[in-house]
C-alpha cells in the first residue's frame, strides 16, 4: 500500500469508530480495537485495558445515554511501518436521560497498530477541550 492508501484506511478506521457510536452498534465499534488497546480519559483518572474490558466499558456507558451522535476530523497521520500515530477532534453531542444535552468537543491522541493486516487503534488517549 501506498501512505495515502495507509493514511485512508487509518482514516476509515476513524470514520467507522464514529459511525459504531452514531449506530449504537458494539460490534463495529467494537471492531476499530486491537485486542492488547489502551483507551484511557486522563483527566478523570480513567484507564481501561483489552478489547474486551473496552467494549464493555462502552456498552453500560451507552446505557447513560439515550441519544449520541459523534463526528471526528484527524487533525494529522504520522506512518511508521505497521504503527501510527494520529490526533483526532471530536465534536459529540450526548443526551442523558432528563433530556440534559451535552455538548463536549475533544481531542483524541491516537496510537495504531496493523493487526492481522487492519489498522486498530492500539490506544485513544482522550482529552476534553471545551464543554461537557
Amino acid at each position: 500500500m501506498s501512505i495515502m492508501e495507509e493514511k485512508l484506511a487509518i482514516r476509515e478506521l476513524l470514520d467507522r469508530y464514529c459511525d459504531g457510536v452514531n449506530q449504537r452498534d458494539a460490534n463495529i465499534w467494537g471492531s476499530t480495537w486491537s485486542e492488547n488497546a489502551i483507551w484511557e480519559i486522563p483527566h478523570l483518572d480513567i484507564k481501561n485495558e483489552g478489547k474486551e474490558t473496552i467494549i464493555n466499558v462502552w456498552n453500560e456507558a451507552m446505557k447513560g445515554y439515550p441519544f449520541v451522535h459523534m463526528i471526528a476530523q484527524p487533525g494529522f497521520i504520522n506512518i511508521d511501518g505497521d504503527k501510527a500515530s494520529m490526533r483526532s477532534y471530536t465534536i459529540e453531542t450526548a443526551v442523558l436521560p432528563d433530556g440534559t444535552e451535552l455538548r463536549p468537543c475533544g481531542q483524541y491522541d491516537d496510537e495504531c497498530i496493523k493487526e492481522n493486516g487492519e489498522w486498530k487503534f492500539s490506544k485513544r488517549s482522550f482529552s476534553n477541550l471545551y464543554g461537557e
